[in-house]
C-alpha cells in the first residue's frame, strides 16, 4: 500500500507548533474535498530541514512524497529549477517537477488573499485598507505581503493580531479553499497535483 506524504515548510522546531501546523493545513484541505483521502501531513520545520525530509521520504517505496515549501520570491521559471537557483537544491533523481509545490511567494499570500476569513476571524478591528488588492498577488515580495497582514491586524492588540506560529495556522484552517483556488495559480496547482495523486 503506497501512502501520499505532504512535507510542509513550517513549525519550527516545537512538537506543539507542529502540530498546529499540521491542524492547520488538515483542516484547509479537508474543505478542499480530501477528507477520507487526505495525504499525512509532516510538518518539517525550516525549509532545508524539511527538504531533507522529503529527500529521505522519496527512498522510500511505500511512500508517494512532495515538498510544499515557501517560494520566497515570485516564481518564473519550472520549480526544481527555482529551487536550485534559490537555495541550491538539486532535483532529486526520484523526484518530478509536480512533487515541488510552492506558497508563492509565503504562507501569508495564502491568508491574505481570504479578506471574506479575515473578517470572520479578527473582526471589527481588522484594518481592511491595509490589505493589499487580490490581482497578482503571488508577484508581490513576501515582507511586503507580510508587512501589509501585520499592519492590517495591529489595531486587534498584541494578543490578537497575526503572528507567525500559533495565530497563522488557526487563520490557515479558516481560509476558503474556493477564494484561494481563484486568486493563488500556485494554490490550485497544489490543489490539481494532490487530486492527482491521490485519486
Amino acid at each position: 500500500m503506497v501512502s501520499a506524504y505532504l512535507y510542509v515548510e513550517g513549525g519550527g522546531d516545537s512538537k506543539d507548533q507542529q502540530a498546529r501546523c499540521r491542524e492547520g493545513f488538515r483542516r484547509l484541505l479537508e474543505k478542499a474535498g480530501f477528507s477520507g483521502r487526505m495525504p499525512r501531513i509532516v510538518a518539517g520545520g525550516g525549509r532545508s530541514a524539511t527538504y531533507k525530509q522529503f529527500k529521505a521520504a522519496l527512498r522510500d517505496p511505500g511512500k508517494i512524497a512532495l515538498l510544499l515549501v515557501d517560494s520566497e520570491e515570485p516564481v518564473t521559471q519550472a520549480p526544481w529549477a527555482h529551487l536550485q537557483a534559490r537555495d541550491g537544491w538539486e532535483r532529486p533523481a526520484a523526484a518530478v517537477d509536480d512533487q515541488a509545490q510552492f506558497m508563492v511567494t509565503c504562507m501569508e499570500t495564502w491568508v491574505i488573499a481570504d479578506h471574506t476569513a479575515l473578517r470572520a476571524f479578527f473582526g471589527t478591528c481588522l484594518n481592511e485598507e491595509a490589505l493589499l488588492p487580490l490581482a497578482d498577488l503571488e508577484q508581490r515580495p513576501r515582507n511586503e505581503v507580510q508587512a501589509a497582514l501585520a499592519q492590517a491586524t495591529r489595531p486587534c492588540g498584541r494578543d490578537r493580531q497575526y503572528q507567525k506560529g500559533k495565530r497563522s495556522f488557526q487563520v490557515l484552517a479558516s481560509l476558503s479553499p474556493t477564494t484561494l483556488d481563484r486568486y493563488l495559480p500556485y494554490f490550485r496547482r497544489l490543489m490539481e497535483t494532490l487530486n492527482i495523486y491521490l485519486a
